[in-house]
């Protein structure tokens, strides 16, 4: 197949508008690389200098070795899926599928074959003399996808092309996108601002945010291993619990180790992970993040100063439930041992999301009751509070 390089790639629109800042990519022979980011991010504007609907401001594109940059996208030798379907409604699908081969003169023996074989790997056999109207939209995009990999074209750019299906249907066409792509072996570049999408279909995800590219990794690592602030809220649902915090040195039963310190509560930071940790020491302002998955909900504390809050919201998900708690809905007094004396600092307020198991109701875990919350300590993340980079 083919490989695709990016180098220092930069789109301005309008004189002050940087598009794309500075991109750098090498995406491999048969990869399945997706970017992932939120609207106004720059990954279709990557896409589309990719596919030459868009001029680099600056930087290069090569293919195989070969600059691409200012070649028409015809000269490219690169297939597009849009949103859109783009059907033509007077046409049935194996017309659809045998346009991109009349184009280029195939033989009739050979357009039918291909065109048999591109409908059986898509399940739409069936289908071949059905128009557009007569199809699902599940059908319509197979049809788009059809019609752009039959060309067998050294590059597969897709653009958002499950936005506008139904969950079921996504669900589906996902599926057979993934297996299709495999087993042809077509180096595919995909955007999507869907995680749960970018997440099951990527060999490697390229995470962008104003432009630029902030993390390139395979799902595990993207999930596990944030490289700041910025991936660690955007990947994961619900996101990742954030709140301010500073590192101050430990208390009694921290062996003199370090504690985070925020305006909800005290916490430990374990001796096996401040080892790992870049840069740690007193006063230090840092972000604490915790994914909801790494939160355990019980019973409140009879430590005054661990984490404890108040019951807002409770979601049932299954065999689960998302659990939303106003960590900081005690006085910072009264949190950190100090009841009475004067009038208690109160803070903002500040909710976190806690998977929970559905067995195991109690009355506590009611709306509106009080719960204790354990952070596990292998889920603690850390982010510098100027940079956002992540330091543990």
């Amino acid at each position: 197949m083919s490989t695709l390089t990016l180098e220092k790639l930069n789109l301005i629109y309008s004189g002050s508008t940087h598009a794309v800042n500075d991109v750098d990519l090498a995406v491999a022979d048969g990869e399945f690389c997706v970017f992932l980011g939120p609207s106004g991010c720059g990954k279709t504007s990557t896409l589309r200098m990719i596919a030459g609907l868009e001029t680099p401001t600056s930087g290069e594109i090569r293919l195989d070795g070969r600059v691409i940059t200012r070649l028409y996208p015809g000269e490219r030798d690169i297939a597009m899926v849009f949103q859109s379907y783009a059907l033509y409604p007077h046409l049935t699908v194996r017309d659809h599928f045998e346009f991109p081969l009349r184009a280029q003169k195939a033989p009739k023996a050979d357009r039918r074959r291909r065109v048999e074989e591109t409908a059986a790997l898509l399940h739409m056999t069936d289908l071949l003399d059905a128009r557009p109207r007569q199809l699902s939209g599940g059908q319509a995009q197979r049809t788009a996808i059809g019609r752009a990999l039959i060309r067998q074209p050294k590059l597969f750019l897709l653009d958002e092309p499950l936005t506008s299906l139904d969950a079921q249907l996504r669900l589906e066409t996902r599926t057979a996108l993934k297996r299709l792509q495999t087993e042809l072996g077509i180096t595919t570049v995909y955007v999507t601002h869907d995680q749960e999408e970018a997440l099951s279909l990527a060999d490697r995800i390229v995470v962008m945010h104003d432009g630029r590219v902030q993390q390139v990794a395979d799902s595990r690592e993207l999930y596990r291993s944030p490289a700041n602030r910025f991936v660690a809220g955007f990947v994961g649902t619900p996101a990742m619990n954030f709140i301010p915090a500073t590192i101050q040195a430990g208390r009694n039963g921290n062996g003199g180790g370090l504690d985070l310190e925020t305006a909800a509560f005290r916490l430990p930071l374990p001796s096996e992970l401040v080892g790992d940790a870049r840069g740690l020491a007193p006063g230090r302002a840092v972000t604490l993040g915790v994914r909801p998955e790494d939160l355990a909900i019980g019973v409140p504390p009879t430590a005054p100063a661990a984490p404890r809050g108040r019951v807002i919201v409770v979601e049932p998900q299954g065999d689960e439930r998302i659990v939303s708690v106003e960590v900081n809905s005690l006085p910072r007094d009264a949190a950190n041992g100090h009841p009475g004396g004067a009038p208690p600092e109160t803070t903002d307020q500040l909710i976190w999301k806690v998977r929970a198991p559905k067995r195991g109701h109690a009355e506590w875990l009611d709306p509106g009751g009080l719960v204790g919350l354990t952070v596990r300590p292998y889920g603690l993340r850390l982010f510098d509070a100027a940079t956002e980079e992540r330091v543990l």
